[in-house]
């Protein structure tokens, strides 16, 4: 069941319109969970379109064995994915930056408390991410310290490759994940992929994992897999490889592959002159779970994080 959880007149005479789906079981227990997946605040997030669609589509080929409730909504920011921006273009503000929202405060503002109000009472919401055009991220699970130790056995199960508890940037005080652990409902920020594509393998583990965990939940009985357990990491065991000039980012390193300390990352070079400006090398052995996407950089760019603390699988 579609609905709309805000409608809202903007200046131009459009409509801000923000929609969820609801799916429940065919015999709806009236202690049954519930789940919300949440989605596309940032309008450059197309990876979790797909996981949305993937997992109405398998939730409505087995409502026999659904006995909770599953709200999805695939885009908190549809101005910004109309236009292909990542902030909202109402005072072009990044969305995720305004929770908890307040009724009184600018339309964004509004917009947000009442996605916030919307989600009160659910059992567990999925804040799934894409990273934007810049980078590439493995499938992954970030965490507050402040709330790891309730949310993690939670994102255990999400069929991800690492947890990363204590990453700031995505777990800031202003965030939805932030608003709703801070109000009683357990939230994960998922982030895979790139900005504006869509990852089937990853999008489909993803699912894989949401399936897990509303079992975990006991609110569905039917098939989901089992995964493996990802490695769990804390801010001081992440290494940041940054950019020392400006160039074109050539990388020689896989992403999503163990590279060991001294081994080449890649180059930064000068198109016009033919030189090699930089070269990056590891400092520490670890996992490549995040590799620069765009070649262009200047100085101070991110190129790479690195997992470090882990052994090379076998």
């Amino acid at each position: 069941m579609i609905e709309r959880i805000v409608e809202m007149e903007l200046p131009a005479g459009e409509k801000l319109i923000i929609e969820k789906n609801r799916i429940q079981g065919e015999r709806l227990r009236a202690d049954a969970a519930r789940l919300a997946i949440v989605t596309g605040s940032h309008g450059d997030e197309l990876e979790g379109q797909y996981i949305c669609y993937e997992t109405a589509r398998r939730l409505k080929e087995g409502l026999q064995f659904l006995s909770g409730t599953v709200d999805i909504y695939p885009a908190l920011n549809p101005l910004g994915i109309d236009v292909v921006q990542r902030t909202s273009p109402l005072g072009n503000v990044d969305m995720n930056r305004v929770f908890p929202g307040s009724p009184d405060g600018t339309l964004l503002e509004q917009a947000a408390a009442r996605i916030v109000e919307d989600l009160e009472g659910a059992d567990l919401c999925l804040d799934i991410h894409a990273s934007d055009v810049f980078v590439r991220e493995i499938p992954q699970v970030r965490l507050s310290e402040d709330f790891a130790e309730k949310l993690l056995p939670y994102a255990r199960l999400m069929n991800v490759d690492m947890v990363w508890t204590n990453a700031t940037a995505t777990v800031h005080e202003s965030t939805l994940a932030h608003a709703m652990n801070s109000r009683g409902v357990p939230a994960l920020v998922v982030e895979l992929g790139v900005g504006n594509r869509i990852s089937p393998e990853y999008g489909s583990r993803i699912v894989d994992g949401i399936f897990n965990v509303m079992n975990l939940l006991g609110m569905w009985k039917g098939k989901h897999s089992m995964v493996g357990m990802p490695a769990v990491s804390t801010d001081g065991e992440v290494e940041f490889i940054r950019a020392s000039v400006n160039g074109m980012f050539l990388p020689s390193a896989a992403h999503n592959h163990y590279i060991r300390q001294g081994e080449k990352i890649g180059e930064i070079v000068d198109v016009i002159n033919g030189t090699v400006k930089q070269q990056i090398f590891a400092h520490k052995s670890g996992l490549i779970f995040t590799l620069r996407e765009y070649p262009l950089v200047y100085e101070g760019a991110l190129l790479a994080r690195i997992l470090t603390g882990i052994e090379e699988k076998k």
